[in-house]
């Protein structure tokens, strides 16, 4: 086998002059539509400011005919912090996972411990987050009755409404409280994600003891249920359905112009079988549904691509089916599974590009999903002819171990955060560059717009 290229990488005795490039990086990126020779140049804040054939600066990262690709955006990750002591990620575990897999910017969920309902506790949340960051982090707020979403909204980056009882959400708002809930997110201006199912829907999800009992004990009506309680939604509310299962649902939200998502687990996994490593909420699908759902993505028809990563320690996820808490790990491996799927041909790169960098980063408010002037260089370098198959003992979580074991995936070679090297050849090189962020202009603009056009 030929050796790998490696980057290329020279540097000036001195520092750029002020207004200069402070770093250039070429390679191949898809743009207009094809993908083509380009150099992108970059300033002292990590910001792209050029794009061109040909660009002169002192420092520069040349990949050949390695393809550059925006860092993707991840709407939907458990880092667990705060948590007990027996939590299985952090801040600083979670967002290396993120920067191995390609992911620039994780938007962590607020049902942590204690969840996130009031300004201290999101202030405090954040301090944990200063200076252990690999990738950028934005912060949920839970809307929750009873919370000042006022106040919470001049310091969170979206917030999160739950339906049906979670960590941290004990007691889920009836419908008056809900109403109340989209109009008070809708007043701030926030971004909403919503957790959809309507509990007064399942059948004793106690008893369950295999994953196609969990489908049953959860079912799709209650998902259904749980987006028809949000709509009419209030006209200015930025709202996004989570971890969307069912093809019925996805075309309903899709009409009404709606953000969702779909998971990599909902789109790759069904239920059959009785492992409870595969439990989740909303619960995996049969097959006819899952494969409708998948056949959704790959046409473009599902706006975005979110992980849901909810890590357990594998004790933990082995108790006896009832008792075994519900998510996967999924941060490290997101876009390598879809690069996997590009790579054969199942899925344009395109349509991946949309769903996982683009939409997902306006959706949130944040210049970042595309290799524009103005958006942050935020960059994966991928060579589609390296593949490996996915080992829990070989990723960098905490959890060790993967829904998605045995299947082939294409990792980033090289990612660069701020314009930084922070992968070299597969391995974590990077310091704590992620900063927390929130919105910098007007969220969801454009997020489900199918063609990725502002």
């Amino acid at each position: 086998m030929p050796a790998r290229p490696r980057a290329r990488r020279t540097r000036g005795a001195a520092p750029p002059p002020v207004g200069a490039l402070a770093r250039i990086v070429a390679g191949r990126a898809l743009l207009a539509g094809r993908l083509q020779p380009v150099e992108i140049g970059i300033d002292d804040d990590g910001t792209i400011v050029q794009i061109a054939r040909s660009l002169r600066g002192e420092e520069r990262f040349d990949f050949g005919d390695g393809i550059l690709l925006p860092a993707a955006t991840d709407l939907h990750v458990h880092l667990r912090e705060p948590g007990g002591p027996g939590a299985a990620d952090s801040f600083a575990t979670g967002t290396v996972q993120a920067a191995l897999g390609g992911v620039g910017l994780v938007a962590d969920m607020p049902n942590t411990d204690p969840p996130v309902t009031t300004v201290d506790r999101l202030v405090a949340k954040r301090g944990r987050a200063d200076r252990r960051l690999a990738v950028d982090l934005l912060l949920y707020a839970l809307a929750t009755p009873g919370a000042n979403l006022e106040r919470l909204a001049r310091e969170a980056g979206a917030f999160k409404l739950y339906e049906s009882p979670t960590t941290g959400v004990d007691e889920p708002p009836g419908p008056a409280e809900l109403r109340g809930l989209l109009e008070g997110v809708a007043s701030t201006g926030l971004a909403l994600a919503v957790h959809a199912e309507d509990p007064a829907l399942f059948r004793a999800p106690e008893t369950a003891t295999s994953l196609e009992a969990w489908d049953h004990a959860r079912p799709v009506a209650a998902e259904r249920s749980g987006v028809a309680r949000l709509l009419p939604a209030p006209p200015s509310l930025r709202l996004h359905i989570a971890h969307v299962t069912d093809p019925e649902v996805a075309r309903r939200l899709r009409g009404e112009g709606h953000s969702f998502e779909a998971t990599p687990h909902h789109l790759l996994l069904n239920h059959a079988g009785a492992s409870t490593t595969r439990k989740v909420n909303p619960p995996l699908r049969e097959e006819p549904v899952r494969a409708e759902l998948y056949h959704e993505f790959t046409e473009g028809r599902v706006p975005v691509l979110a992980s849901d990563h909810a890590p357990h320690l594998l004790n933990d996820k082995e108790r006896p089916f009832p008792k075994a808490p519900s998510g996967v790990p999924g941060l490290e491996t997101m876009l390598p599974l879809w690069l996997e799927e590009c790579r054969h041909g199942s899925l344009p790169l395109a349509t991946l590009l949309a769903a996982a960098c683009d939409r997902p980063a306006r959706w949130l408010g944040v210049p970042m999903g595309r290799i524009a002037v103005g958006h942050r260089a935020h960059l994966v370098v991928v060579e589609f002819r390296e593949r490996r198959t996915i080992r829990g003992r070989d990723l960098h979580g905490p959890a060790g171990w993967s829904p998605f074991e045995g299947r082939s995936a294409v990792f980033p070679r090289h990612v660069l955060h701020y314009g930084e090297l922070v992968v070299e050849d597969g391995e974590y090189v990077g310091r704590p560059l992620g900063r927390v962020v929130r919105p910098e202009y007007a969220p969801g603009a454009g997020a489900t717009d199918p063609t990725g056009a502002r």
